[in-house]
């Protein structure tokens, strides 16, 4: 039975890989709340809104800032590569119909854009392109709030995230 195949997906247009089914899926790189054990993560385990398979632990190739920001306490990665930390994350491969929801879900292109970045993944010996949502148009003021390198809803920091169904 041959494995998967790589190709280009014609709707995003960035090299995919088809699995048993046919369906073509990209990588996506999630930085807070949809990660395992966060608040949103069971959003990518609805299939309902298609396909998401957990591939592993990542980490940014370039430093970006990651604060928390806003009246909600929501995790952004500002778009502004090489500057704070190199940004720990999960990467999951997403069919073109969960790519779509996450779309939408994430506010794109309004509250975050969909870019891409290169990660590590743990384990690999070249770097991956993925998909992530980041935020380019923000207050000036966030550029000079604390910078992390993994977020975690319950951390340290105090800042508790407001889920969507307390707004």
């Amino acid at each position: 039975m041959p494995g998967p195949e790589c190709k280009l997906s014609a709707e995003t247009g960035v090299p995919c890989v088809t699995d048993d089914s046919s369906s073509c899926l990209v990588p996506v790189f999630v930085y807070g709340t949809l990660k395992r054990g966060q608040p949103n993560h069971q959003v990518l385990l609805d299939g309902a809104h298609g396909r998401a398979a957990f591939q592993g632990r990542a980490c940014t190739l370039e430093p970006y800032p990651l604060v928390i920001a806003g009246e909600h306490n929501i995790p952004r990665l500002l778009n502004l590569p090489g500057r704070g930390h190199r940004v720990a994350g999960e990467v999951y491969q997403v069919d073109e119909r969960m790519l779509r929801f996450l779309d939408e879900f994430e506010g794109c292109p309004d509250m975050y854009q969909r870019t891409r970045l290169h990660v590590a993944m743990e384990g690999a010996r070249a770097p991956l392109e993925c998909f992530v949502y980041t935020t380019a148009t923000y207050p000036p003021e966030w550029v000079h709030l604390p910078y992390l390198d993994d977020y975690d809803s319950q951390g340290k920091h105090g800042l508790r995230y407001n889920p969507r169904e307390n707004r």
